[in-house]
């Protein structure tokens, strides 16, 4: 479907945060617009999924919000140095090419929210012949069509999970392929094997397929997992051009307590069994391994699932690619579930497998993402960094910028559950909700139009302690989950509720957003649509608990880690060139250089995370789900500087203290915040501290969760010494 090209300017406006002033005519217009009518829809975007059934009963009135977002607000920019974080200017940045779609052109509300179903199991198995059972999963990564657009515009090539040897949508049989993938559904403590199979291939039935390329620009001048140089990973490459070949890929369960084997370590990755794979390319990257032996193209991976109940997903974790294959559709919800959750008597059912086909839900869960297509239907990923900031070089192998790669990626189409701004039918009851953030790089502030709470009970790490808490907004950083009960008993059959997005079509600071910073409100700033219809007596109507399981305070003696983050410009042009972490002593290191974090099994870490940029940064550790003390604001420069000659004079003696350079009290972590979480926000002139407990040995890693900043160095592997 051609775009308008009178509204090709306004495209770019849409992208640009600086011309968001312009937009500020449209910040009323985002709360007081009606909700856009759309025609009934009665099938699914993808043929395999069955479409939820609306349900209710009666529940509770919905209380006043008692908790509003106040994260502490950024007080100064932190000048620009070789090591440090200036604000990502997005000013200068090229207008997008003519063959992208106008999202304003994009009907909204038009498809109904697909939920995903249950993965289906291989039933138990025993694969060492010691008595040893197991849940049993073959999951395939392939390539495939789905109508992520409205009907009536083209369908979009994505990759998805699936049932190993399902045949693919479009082929007129049932198929549990689909963006994004179905739900490993599971009870705690439930020991799970995955064969995860690399099937990105033209045709696996053939005995000897061809592979299938990247669906966006891979940079192969970044630190990535390169086929052609597996044996010196700690290179960068220098062919300007964009990768063509064989696309490897290692799955990560976000947010599991896993072996280290079975963590999805990004060197880990392996290629498809493709026929046509150049002669002298790895085929397993430096790490892989798999726990018992897998056919080729595949690994082995064991999850024990000794956790409480709470929200993960699963997604790739490809040294360097991940904003990739994850921007492809590779991704998908892992859910646990345990006899405390099935006290609380919550709103259900959630989707399990062998459920009847009209089955009913009022447990859902949403995975909210930001894309950009192309006329037609394709996914558009940048292929230059001129599309960021405008910057047209020198380039590698002159400078250090990679021509490719770009700082950050936003959208200008949201996303939800693999449909563009779909709506959902709600009785007027309570609904449990499941938020995921699964943007590369946007921060999400969700908000409703209309007068209605969010009931949040849960975050990445389960249930908060004590109580639920009553929130008029949702901040979900990158990675980030919010598990909430909504009320809808107040509203009418007939009503709609839009659901918002107040924040930045740009790179995130802090709060508050400004209004002239919001998403735009006729595109990103909306969500998804939530259609009132009438109450049935299906399903559990549940209750918002008045109590919550309490948690125990992690408390040590040990001294903590000062870990920074930073960023590395290229100062003739004053433009980033890759993110960083490192630490107090040693300053930004890359992914190459020596671990520098190795704490031994049972050992309780503070680590003190001393942003260093201008910038929040998603900050996510595998293995672990820590808790979040404080936030303590402090001078940036003088920091800095203070490092930089410490570091200049030879690192002698004690590295300087942050604390040392503060600017005010400790700000206790925000309530929403409390319990067990694995990604917190690390916002820009604080030092935000967590403190864990390292329970397993092995390597395993911490990286920041924008995705692109992950693929280009921000991202360090850290080693669990045995006692």
């Amino acid at each position: 479907m051609p775009a308008n090209p009178t509204r090709n300017k306004k495209v770019l406006y849409i992208l640009i945060s600086v011309v968001l002033v312009a937009l500020l005519g449209f910040a009323i217009f985002k709360l007081t617009r009606p909700a856009t009518p759309a025609p009934e829809v009665t099938q699914a975007a993808t043929e395999q999924v069955e479409l939820p059934v609306q349900e209710t009963e009666e529940s509770p009135p919905t209380a006043e919000p008692t908790h509003t977002m106040e994260m502490p607000t950024q007080e100064a920019e932190a000048q620009p140095t070789e090591d440090s974080m200036d604000g990502m200017d997005m000013s200068g940045a090229e207008p997008l090419p003519n063959t992208v779609l106008d999202p304003l052109s994009i009907p909204k509300y038009m498809t109904p929210l697909v939920i995903p179903p249950v993965m289906p199991s291989e039933g138990q198995s025993d694969w060492n012949g010691e008595g040893e059972l197991a849940s049993e999963y073959w999951i395939a990564a392939r390539q495939f069509e789905q109508q992520v657009l409205p009907e009536g515009f083209p369908m979009t090539t994505v990759w998805g999970y699936g049932r190993y040897g399902d045949p693919l949508p479009g082929s007129g049989e049932p198929t549990t392929f689909n963006y994004p993938a179905f739900t490993v559904d599971l009870q705690s403590n439930e020991l799970v094997r995955v064969v995860w199979v690399n099937q990105l291939v033209d045709d696996p039935e053939s005995a000897s397929p061809n592979f299938l390329p990247s669906l966006s620009p891979i940079d192969q001048t970044i630190h990535w997992a390169s086929p052609m140089g597996a044996d010196s990973m700690d290179s960068h490459g220098s062919d300007p051009t964009p990768y063509s070949g064989p696309v490897p890929i290692i799955t990560h369960v976000h947010g599991a307590h896993v072996p280290a084997i079975s963590d999805g370590f990004p060197e880990a990755w392996y290629m498809p069994a493709a026929g046509n794979i150049p002669e002298g390319f790895a085929t397993q990257g430096p790490s892989y391994d798999s726990v018992h032996e897998a056919p080729e193209g595949a690994a082995v991976f064991e999850y024990p699932n000794d956790q409480r109940a709470m929200t993960l997903w699963y997604h790739d974790h490809t040294l360097g690619i991940t904003r990739n294959n994850v921007y492809a559709g590779l991704a998908g919800f892992w859910l646990i579930h345990d006899e405390t959750e099935a006290a609380l008597n919550l709103p259900g059912p959630y989707p399990q497998a062998g459920d009847p086909a009209d089955t009913s839900y009022y447990d859902i869960p949403i995975v909210i993402q930001d894309r950009t297509f192309n006329q037609d239907g394709s996914l558009f990923y940048p292929d230059s960094r001129a599309y960021f900031d405008g910057f047209a070089g020198p380039f590698v192998p002159e400078t250090d910028v990679a021509p490719i790669w770009n700082p950050e990626f936003f959208g200008n189409t949201i996303v939800v559950n693999g449909d563009t701004w779909p709506y959902l039918e709600v009785e007027p009851r309570l609904y449990r909700l499941r938020f995921l953030n699964g943007a590369n790089s946007r921060f999400m502030l969700l908000q409703f139009d209309q007068a209605l709470s969010f009931n949040m009970i849960g975050n990445e790490g389960g249930f908060l302690p004590d109580q639920p808490l009553v929130l008029d907004q949702l901040l979900l950083a990158p990675a980030e989950r919010a598990d909430v009960i909504v009320d809808f008993s107040n509203f009418q059959p007939g009503d709609e509720i839009i659901l918002l997005n107040l924040g930045p079509d740009s790179p995130f600071g802090s709060l508050p957003v400004e209004a002239e910073e919001q998403a735009n409100p006729e595109t990103t700033g909306q969500v998804m649509q939530f259609r009132v219809v009438e109450l049935t007596d299906r399903g559990n109507p549940g209750e918002i608990p008045a109590e919550l399981p309490a948690i125990e305070a992690l408390t040590t003696s040990l001294p903590p880690r000062d870990l920074t983050l930073n960023e590395v410009m290229y100062m003739p042009a004053d433009v980033p060139a890759e993110a960083l972490l490192g630490t107090g002593a040693q300053g930004p290191l890359e992914w190459s250089a020596e671990i520098t974090e190795t704490p031994t099994v049972g050992d309780t870490e503070i680590w003190r995370i001393i942003n260093l940029t201008a910038d929040a940064h998603p900050i996510h550790l595998h293995l672990v789900h820590f808790q979040v003390l404080d936030r303590t604001p402090f001078d940036l420069e003088e920091y800095a500087e203070a490092q930089q000659e410490y570091l200049e004079e030879g690192s002698q003696g004690e590295p300087p203290d942050p604390y040392d350079y503060a600017t005010g009290a400790a700000i206790p972590a925000e309530a929403w915040e409390a319990g067990w979480k694995e990604t917190v926000i690390a916002s820009p002139d604080m030092i935000t501290r967590v403190i864990a407990t390292f329970d397993m040995e092995g390597l395993y890693v911490w990286h920041c969760h924008i995705l692109e900043h992950e693929d280009n160095e921000m991202m360090r592997p850290f080693l669990v010494l045995p006692r």
